[in-house]
């Protein structure tokens, strides 16, 4: 029967890779099954976070030009942390979550908590500590209905929150109040609570009076409630925090004051970072080669470059280095990742027809592709494993379906899906 359940699992992950490649977008599990010349990367990632598991902190910095893979890396970084029981979280750096503005980041990062298992887990968490203790408690003998379980459910809370207050007072107090207004069935109050735990900033003044709360999370706190948070993710089983950043090159959209503000936000992580202040935390950010070695990038703040630049190349990567350095897509890792989709599809739904879908054919594709890309390779994975999933599905509906004969790259039906960059270094006019 398990082994049974095991296959079903196994073609159900399949189908939502082919429907993730069939839209163009990163599939949510099973990356590694996707996964090209990452393996040194994929190491390094999971040594780092065995490390931060043991209660220290850690950062890695992933850099690359546009379709060299750094959102697929850093999807399945957080994957690696999954599986090692990392909750983790996703952030797009944007306007609306800029770096120079640690109280969005911070919101944003509680707003996107995922244990693996379930999504939105704030509350998820925060009960699974409390129902950890009792769980504990009634180990030992206290039966359910004992009035000794609430009352020593509360003194190993109390413990905690000790400890969480040492780092905000205001947290703790928030905790607190959750935990007593769950208690006497006051969902409003709780789910208030967690609100104001999240960062929410638009909590009734009535709650946070009961509570003894004022206000909301501000950039001063921001990371001092982040780290009491992790603090409490520990004590509910959890390895540590491991939250990935993306597109941080937006960063250099802002005007000089707000820009110059990220990086010595960045700084203060960085620095927080070596000196084991945000213990059992990962820290991942993906940006250009621009983000960090423009004008109006990390360069601008020496104090931070000279913390995260790399080793001149010499043409051996080394992913140990603080930044992991994505070389360019090619033609050999299109073909590879072509016939591990081939095999995905065949779990997914039936056996490919290699007949037609052959080593020939798909050079012949990557040809016709890349061609007008001005050759560019590293600019069109994503829409090349679309248009290879689209030819594997007409190969699997149509008998009669020739793809040698028939499969002619049309660049413009893919304009809306290309990012500006990307249609900057094409040869076609849009």
């Amino acid at each position: 029967m398990s082994d049974h359940k095991g296959i079903t699992d196994q073609k159900q992950e399949s189908i939502g890779i082919i429907n993730a490649l069939r839209r163009g977008t990163v599939p949510q599990s099973g990356l590694s099954r996707l996964a090209v010349g990452l393996s040194a990367e994929e190491r390094v990632i999971g040594s780092q976070l065995a490390y931060v598991a043991g209660g220290h902190a850690d950062c890695k910095f992933v850099r690359g030009e546009y379709g060299s893979g750094k959102t697929f890396l850093i999807s399945r970084a957080v994957e690696i942390g999954q599986r090692q029981r990392f909750v983790t979280s996703h952030v797009v750096i944007s306007p609306e979550t800029p770096l120079h503005k640690l109280q969005a980041v911070y919101a944003a990062i509680c707003a996107g908590l995922t244990t693996g298992t379930e999504d939105h887990a704030l509350k998820s968490i925060i009960d699974t500590w409390i129902y950890g203790i009792e769980d504990r408690l009634i180990s030992t003998g206290i039966g359910e209905d004992d009035p000794k379980l609430v009352e020593l459910t509360e003194k190993e809370i109390e413990s905690v929150l000790e400890r969480v207050s040492g780092l905000s007072s205001g947290l703790a107090s928030a905790l607190r109040a959750y935990y007593q207004a769950s208690n006497r069935g006051d969902f409003a109050s709780a789910q208030a609570a967690i609100g104001w735990v999240a960062g929410e900033t638009t909590v009734g003044r009535s709650f946070k009076a009961q509570a003894g709360l004022k206000g909301s999370v501000t950039e001063g706190e921001a990371l001092q409630f982040l780290k009491g948070l992790v603090y409490v993710m520990t004590r509910a089983g959890f390895a540590g925090l491991l939250v990935s950043f993306d597109e941080a090159e937006t960063a250099q959209s802002f005007a000089r004051p707000q820009r110059e503000k990220g990086y010595i936000n960045l700084r203060q992580i960085v620095d927080m970072i070596d000196k084991n202040e945000l213990p059992n935390c990962f820290f991942l950010f993906a940006g250009t080669p621009a983000f960090f070695d423009s004008a109006k990038g990390i360069r601008s703040l020496p104090p931070l470059y000279d913390r995260i630049g790399i080793i001149a190349d010499d043409g051996f990567s080394n992913p140990l280095q603080t930044q992991i350095v994505l070389p360019k897509f090619d033609a050999a890792k299109l073909m590879e990742a072509a016939l591990r989709v081939m095999e995905i599809y065949a779990d997914a739904y039936s056996e490919v027809d290699k007949s037609r879908v052959s080593p020939k054919f798909i050079r012949t594709m990557i040809e016709k592709v890349t061609g007008r890309f001005g050759g560019r390779v590293d600019v069109v994975p994503r829409l090349y494993l679309r248009e290879f999933v689209d030819v594997l599905d007409k190969c699997a509906l149509y008998p009669n379906y020739q793809p040698m004969e028939k499969y002619v790259f049309v660049p413009e039906k893919e304009a809306a899906g290309l990012k500006e960059e990307e249609k900057a270094v094409m040869e076609v006019a849009w």
